[in-house]
């Protein structure tokens, strides 16, 4: 049976190189043409298995089955997630681009936590290896040959930049070593060296891809006839042909006047195929050098532009299925694969994503960490979110998380009354929410302290005295805990006497005063030498309902000694005081 090409995801952070690496391999330039040169749409390439062994030279030792390699170029990782078939990863394979110079950045943790999700069998292409100081040019040379031209200096510092790579890959459950020095490679992620602006390591990268997809995925690669399945990568405008879809094809067959079933943001569309545009191979399917061939058929795998009726709606991450007699088996399917099965909680935050794969992403991480969803939707987030956001009870959860989404213009006016955290990248969402809910927890946790009396116990400082009463106005040292305007005082004998009116420290009025400071306060309802008198000690005055929740409380070594000082006045009365 004759193999399909394999589909290769091509992931990495930001700038690191995936595009220009795609460029090198096709002899093309969208790179150059994307705005701010940083690759904004999803797309995919064909490269035959005869430029496979143009660029790979000397290196092949052996013909392959494999037909070539179907790449798909992604902005940063999203797509990844998107890009499903039947629940799992479409990617056979992926490359995982990683600046050599700058290691494991955010985009590169978040690919590495997808892959091993999905658990999608990847390579490390370790780029820019031609940035290290002293590198010799060997341009378009595989980089086994290339190494051995390179001074000692360089080749150990090249080694030290690669087992950085090994010891973070480590770190992260995975072992990892240069491709040359791998006798295992179902034991070992492979890493290969590489400058895809020179040219440098393609050819290893190609033939290592190639080999492992041969070796390892040739059950999976075997072609199947049938009716076409695909994945719709974008929807698109295009001129004289309407809304169309640019589609991976990963099983079947697609033909020109095939009823197709197609996912969208509200119920699967029935449509007829008027036309299959395909790239040429080696060429961009977003952005093609020369014009698509229209064509009658296509066989998996392969990426395509599909022209029909009623697009309008059709949503990326979503599977177009080719209908024979089973329209109605095949609506139901694209439902349940289109459905959000995600669990839900009474009480948790809100999750918002571009495309059903983001948010199962966004999920699995919040599930991990143990924070609950009370309500996860595809689309940007609306003014109902918001208003969904304000009815959670707990103040913690009163949030909305948004993967690649923006809020729509309608609710802007009422956005700030939650908190929205968004970004295109799942753990740096969490990372933010995290330290968000610490702050909270704080912020919340000082709220319920200033409800709530606290110990505090001072003395009144002879040399200090400024008025006798009305109020009394004494200089005090706190001995402990804290003191705050409005508390009652507590004498030792147990009799409470006099309220803080004010509180004065050096020239300003503060609410409260903590161990260890001295001030002045104003004390209602109190004479100096009768209610209280220099030199002696007085505690706050505490209820005993706030006195139980505090002993609950984890409270410092110093506050819980004020408290039990407290207890044991009280207890002189009443012996089961705060307990």
């Amino acid at each position: 049976m004759a193999l399909r090409q394999p589909i290769v995801s091509v992931l990495g952070h930001v700038d690191h190189g995936k595009t220009t690496l795609l460029d090198r391999i096709r002899g093309t330039s969208v790179a150059q043409r994307e705005a701010g040169k940083i690759t904004q749409h999803i797309g995919a390439t064909e490269v035959p298995i005869d430029a496979i062994y143009r660029i790979c030279g000397n290196l092949i030792k052996k013909k392959f089955r494999v037909p070539g390699l179907l790449f798909i170029d992604t902005p940063g990782h999203e797509a990844f997630t998107t890009l499903r078939a039947r629940g799992g990863a479409l990617a056979d394979l992926a490359v995982l681009i990683i600046d050599i110079n700058e290691g494991l950045m955010p985009q590169t943790i978040e690919s590495i936590k997808i892959l091993r999700r999905y658990k999608t069998p990847f390579v490390i292409g370790a780029n820019k290896i031609d940035l290290i100081f002293g590198w010799k040019n060997s341009e378009g040379e595989p980089f086994i040959t290339a190494i051995k031209k390179q001074k000692d200096k360089v080749q150990e510092t090249l080694d030290e930049k690669i087992y950085s790579i090994v010891e973070k890959m480590y770190e992260m459950g995975f072992s990892a070593e240069r491709y040359d020095r791998i006798t295992d490679f179902t034991q070992n992620v492979a890493i290969i060296p590489m400058s895809a602006k020179l040219g440098v390591g393609i050819a290893d990268l190609l033939i290592v891809l190639v080999g492992l997809a041969q070796k390892f995925l040739e059950k999976n690669l075997r072609t199947e006839g049938g009716p076409g399945e695909g994945t719709i990568l974008e929807v698109k405008e295009e001129r004289g042909l309407g809304k169309t879809i640019d589609v991976i094809v990963y099983s079947g067959t697609f033909r020109k006047g095939d009823t197709i079933v197609v996912g969208s943001t509200g119920e699967p569309i029935v449509t007829k195929i008027k036309a299959i545009l395909k790239p040429k191979p080696l060429d961009e399917m977003r952005d093609p050098r020369d014009r698509f061939l229209n064509v009658e058929e296509v066989h998996a795998a392969a990426g395509i532009k599909i022209a029909a009726p009623n697009l309008e709606n059709a949503l990326a991450g979503s599977p177009v299925l080719v209908a024979q007699d089973n329209i109605e088996e095949l609506i139901e399917r694209v439902k349940r694969e289109m459905g959000i099965h995600i669990e839900l909680q009474e009480e948790g935050v809100i999750i918002k994503a571009d495309a059903l794969g983001s948010l199962e992403a966004l999920a699995f991480e919040l599930k991990q960490e143990g924070i609950p969803i009370k309500k996860a939707d595809i689309g940007d987030i609306s003014k109902r979110d918001i208003i969904d956001a304000q009815t959670i009870g707990n103040p913690l959860y009163r949030v909305i998380l948004g993967f690649n989404v923006r809020v729509l213009p309608e609710a802007e006016k009422e956005a700030s009354k939650v908190n929205i955290i968004t970004n295109n990248v799942v753990y740096k969402i969490i990372e933010d929410y995290l330290k968000w809910a610490e702050e909270k927890k704080m912020e919340m946790e000082k709220e319920k302290r200033l409800e709530i009396t606290f110990p505090g116990k001072f003395k009144v400082l002879p040399e200090y005295i400024f008025r006798l009463s009305k109020p009394a106005i004494v200089g005090i040292r706190v001995l402990g805990g804290r003191i705050r305007v409005g508390q009652r005082i507590l004498r030792e004998d147990g009799r409470v006497v006099g309220r803080i009116k004010s509180i004065r420290k050096e020239d300003a009025n503060v609410v409260e005063a903590i161990m260890g400071e001295e001030v002045a306060v104003a004390i209602d309802d109190v004479t100096v030498g009768r209610q209280i008198k220099a030199e002696e000690i007085y505690y706050i005055d505490i209820p005993e309902d706030h006195a139980k929740k505090l002993f609950k409380m984890d409270l410092s070594y110093d506050d819980r000694e004020v408290l039990e000082e407290i207890a044991k006045i009280k207890r002189k009365e009443k012996p089961f005081w705060g307990l």
